[in-house]
């Protein structure tokens, strides 16, 4: 295979290029202020990139004290002790103090203190509970050690008696601080913090039974991970408990960690299959005995999605979804008799959103629940003895973001962008939907994000742009006055600087039914009079996410600026159906179409820009994506041969029938009533019709979209007698991130990928 021209000689020669005429598509542009030939030095690389921590970006990690007008902060031993002390500041005048010095977190025997990974207060602040040593459980670091320390009496003790190391999870306090609950081995455990007893409030010693936390797909698809909570007066326990016998599994196999093999099986059902079974019950901590709620609907065809206990309230609150996921019932459930009876509905021809929670008013009556039934998703005011809703957000706007409930003087904070899609701000209503303002300056543009103290007054506002890194600062509200600078990200802000940046804007695509599709572009910072350069099209067209936001993007944006230095034009486009804020007809327009209409959309968006923008090379045109922008990869290609040229598909579904059912019968149905849309939008169907250059990439360990799927695409191409290049990364997850060097061998195999299949620079 011929090699692509070296990579110095081609940054070389793009560093001399001459500039164009931006866009007159353009909406908003970031463009390089820089007009000096590159250098070696003013390049990105995958090292830099990937291998160091000279571009990484830096977070601001303190958090409010519940029910306090202060926050903390982990930070150095002041003492010059090894370890951090927990800080707690005042907002107001800045002043500090030390709430656990580092030393007090130093276990019995031992020379230095623990690491905290994670902890929480009781309600009193006079315990404190530490996690530490903590071990992945598919997506985050949920299982681990858990201490407690007693602050007057500086005693530290570890939880769980005799339990194995990094055993126990979900571990929290009772309200009286008198107790502590946690999971282990799928099991629930209340241990007295006086005598250290532990009691076993579930027993259950079958592989199939989950009790207080969650089955792979609830975890995926719901974000269920801690699954039990206690009542308001701490007298009980609501927990969720699964069972997943009968629920079909997949093996994970590990090849490389020994002689032979070691396979894990998971439980995991998949579209049109059998679920786990889901009940929630209540444990009485006095007798121990366990009331199962009556809730109506088949536990195996409905998905209980959310519990909680209302402020004050002697009730559970839940909330059930059918399979088909169009129909949501709120309920309250006695946790004596079981008795469940309807608050209110929620339905959809197409789904009901399930992934936020509702927002509580401190009387445990009144709640703010999240709905798209007037065409936009918005807050609405409900009470429990009142089923009638009433709208609060109102307007042809999709609210994104919960932020705060000021009771006190009757506003509701959120996040929305009504008039650019892209950008996310603050903005403020009162509760009877009247006066609805923007907090956010309006001289700042890209998207905010913001984390208020409980009692409204000071705010965490965090500000990024597309080429601007995040900044945290401390603010007041609702005047949004900046107080003092939490994280700078000075450090990244200084070497970019001394980087020769492409420009970047952002571009309103029009297609021919009027539609408008948001993309953004970056392209080199001097494009040559009449000539043509590669595009790269980044992609993801599923609607769990999207792709064009003007906010900060990471290592892949850094990536994607490098390929702009190299010569390439890199393009995203969001198509109808991605969780763009834009109503429910956008985002409800793929229901039981996926990878149809989106596909369609992004080759029709494409076509207009290649007929458009003169600088866009259509001879050499790629795409590249990750997941479902892995599948909408396959779609491209095989669905648009003419049209893309080359295309790399990262841990892709290539089969929708191989995904689980909470995810794909969301958007799709069941097989059984949607067989033929089943077909049509899994690209695996049309693989016969490649004629690019494609580079599958797959982790063999990937528990999500499984390497079976990958197999099934290469065994299809190989009989339909098409070639491509394949990389499997043996026992890496979906992330395709664990081991050493691992994120710079997949930088550069996409890389090298992109330099033969579609060569950088002009022509």
């Amino acid at each position: 295979m011929k090699h692509p021209t070296p990579l110095l000689a081609t940054l070389a020669t793009l560093a001399t290029l001459a500039s164009t005429l931006a866009s007159t598509q353009s909406t908003r542009s970031t463009p390089s202020t820089r007009s000096t030939p590159s250098t070696p030095s003013t390049l990105l690389s995958i090292p830099q990139i990937f291998d160091s921590d000279s571009l990484n970006s830096d977070s601001f990690q303190g958090r409010w004290l519940p029910n306090e007008p202060f926050y903390t902060t982990l930070e150095p031993a002041r003492d010059g002790a090894p370890g951090k002390d927990i800080v707690r500041h005042d907002p107001a005048t800045g002043a500090t103090h030390v709430l656990v010095p580092s030393r007090d977190l130093i276990p019995p025997g031992q020379s230095a203190p623990l690491s905290l990974d994670d902890h929480a207060w009781s309600e009193d602040r006079s315990r404190l509970l530490v996690f530490t040593q903590s071990k992945r459980v598919w997506r985050t670091n949920s299982r681990g050690d858990y201490w407690v320390l007693d602050r007057s009496s500086r005693e530290l003790s570890k939880l769980g008696g005799d339990a194995p190391p990094s055993s126990l999870m979900f571990a929290k306090f009772s309200p009286d601080a008198r107790h502590v609950a946690y999971v282990r081995d799928r099991n629930l455990y209340l241990e007295d913090l006086r005598t250290h007893v532990i009691t076993a409030l579930t027993t259950h010693s079958s592989p199939h039974l989950i009790s207080g936390t969650f089955d792979w797909a609830y975890e995926e698809e719901f974000g269920l991970r801690d699954g039990f909570r206690f009542s308001p007066d701490g007298s009980r326990i609501a927990f969720w408990q699964l069972d997943t016998e009968d629920v079909r599994q997949v093996p994970l196999v590990n090849n490389t960690d020994g002689l032979y093999p070691n396979v894990q099986w998971i439980p995991y059902p998949k579209t049109g299959d059998l679920n786990s079974a889901c009940r929630i019950g209540v444990i009485d901590l006095a007798s121990l005995q366990t009331r199962w709620l009556d809730v109506p609907g088949h536990p195996r065809e409905h998905y209980l999605f959310d519990l909680h206990w209302p402020a004050g309230s002697s009730e559970v609150f839940l909330q059930q979804l059918n399979r088909a996921q169009d129909t949501n019932r709120v309920f309250l459930a006695n946790p004596v008799s079981g008795a469940a009876r309807q608050l209110l509905l929620d339905r959809d021809d197409a789904w009901v959103d399930s992934d936020h929670h509702p927002v509580w008013f401190k009387d445990g009556k009144r709640f703010l629940f999240w709905s798209q039934r007037d065409g936009w998703r918005h807050l609405h005011l409900a009470s429990t003895d009142d089923p009638k809703p009433r709208t609060v957000t109102k307007g042809d706007y999709d609210v994104t973001e919960f932020v705060h409930l000021d009771e006190a003087h009757k506003h509701l904070y959120f996040v929305a962008s009504p008039s650019d899609p892209t950008q996310r701000f603050l903005h403020r209503i009162d509760l009877d939907g009247q006066h609805l303002r923007r907090i956010t300056p309006a001289k700042l543009a890209g998207s905010h994000s913001y984390s208020v103290s409980h009692d409204g007054r000071w705010a965490f506002h965090t500000h990024s742009t597309f080429l601007t890194p995040p900044v945290t600062e401390l603010i007041t509200l609702p005047d949004h006055q900046s107080l003092r600078v939490l994280a700078d990200n000075k450090k990244l802000k200084d070497n970019l600087a001394k980087l020769d940046l492409p420009a970047a804007d952002f571009l309103r695509v029009t297609l021919t039914n009027d539609l408008v599709l948001d993309a953004w572009r970056i392209q080199p910072a001097k494009l040559q009079p009449g000539s043509k350069y590669p595009v790269l099209v980044h992609v993801y067209g599923e609607p769990a996410g999207s792709t064009v936001r003007d906010a900060w993007g990471g290592k892949n944006l850094l990536w994607h600026l490098m390929l702009a230095q190299q010569g390439y034009v890199v393009l995203s486009i969001d198509n109808r159906g991605t969780a763009a804020p834009r109503g429910r007809a956008w985002s409800k327009s793929i229901h039981r179409k996926v990878g149809v209409l989106a596909s369609g959309d992004q080759a029709d968006a494409l076509r207009k820009l290649l007929a458009t923008h003169p600088e866009l090379d259509p001879s050499r045109v790629a795409i590249w994506g990750w997941s479902g922008g892995g599948s909408m990869t396959l779609n491209a290609l095989f669905r648009h041969p003419d049209l893309y040229h080359a295309g790399i598909a990262v841990a892709a579904v290539p089969d929708m029938r191989q995904y689980d059912t909470i995810y794909q019968e969301r958007y799709m149905g069941l097989p059984s009533d949607n067989t033929d849309a089943y077909r049509d939008g899994s690209p695996v169907h049309f693989a016969q019709n490649l004629k690019g250059q494609l580079l599958l990439i797959h982790g063999t360990g990937d528990d999500n979209c499984h390497y079976q799927g990958f197999e099934e695409l290469i065994d299809t191409l190989i009989r339909h007698k098409k070639p491509f290049q394949m990389m499997a990364y043996p026992n890496r997850s979906h992330s395709i991130s664990e081991g050493e060097g691992t994120t710079v061998h997949l930088r550069d195999t996409m890389t090298r990928f992109l330099h033969q299949s579609v060569p950088p620079g002009p022509r």
